[in-house]
């Protein structure tokens, strides 16, 4: 059975339409993919959110994606510091310090930041102080800390 003109016209014209709809869908694809991964690349660390964003197809909220991974690395921090045994204690509180020195850092570049830059300037000035503050106090009690366990292993006499 064969087509007339006019009937292989016509599919022919249904074809180049549902190929026109296809790349268009594949050019929105492709541009939500692109927002996607210029978003991860500015962010760095915004690239898990936009990848859930991603793949839920916007459904989650950025912000909830980065609070939910805030409180599970708080449980996860918790059950982590309180299962270890009095021995590594030491080392543990080496380590800390050091984290605690690059939170020193962050947070007097927090304080640093000119006033100039924007409304939120006033914010980060004023967490980067608070930062800064108890980072100092974490410091401190961690070579307290350290240093009285240390002395427990030298010769007395």
């Amino acid at each position: 059975m064969t087509d007339t003109p006019a009937e292989a016209l016509q599919r022919a014209q249904e074809a180049a339409d549902a190929a026109r709809a296809a790349a268009e869908t594949a050019k929105h694809a492709a541009d939500a993919a692109q927002n996607y991964v210029d978003a991860a690349v500015s962010g760095g660390g915004d690239m898990l959110a936009a990848a859930a964003h991603a793949a839920t197809g916007g459904a989650i909220d950025p912000f909830v994606f980065r609070l939910s991974i805030f409180v599970l690395a708080i449980f996860v921090g918790y059950f982590v510091v309180w299962s270890v045994t009095p021995a590594l204690h030491t080392p543990l509180m080496a380590v800390t310090n050091a984290i605690s020195s690059v939170i020193v850092v962050g947070a007097l570049l927090a304080v640093g930041v000119d006033l100039a830059a924007g409304e939120g300037a006033a914010w980060a000035r004023g967490f980067g102080f608070i930062a800064l503050v108890m980072a100092a106090v974490n410091i401190f009690g961690g070579f307290l800390v350290t240093s009285r366990m240390l002395a427990m292993y030298k010769k007395k006499g």
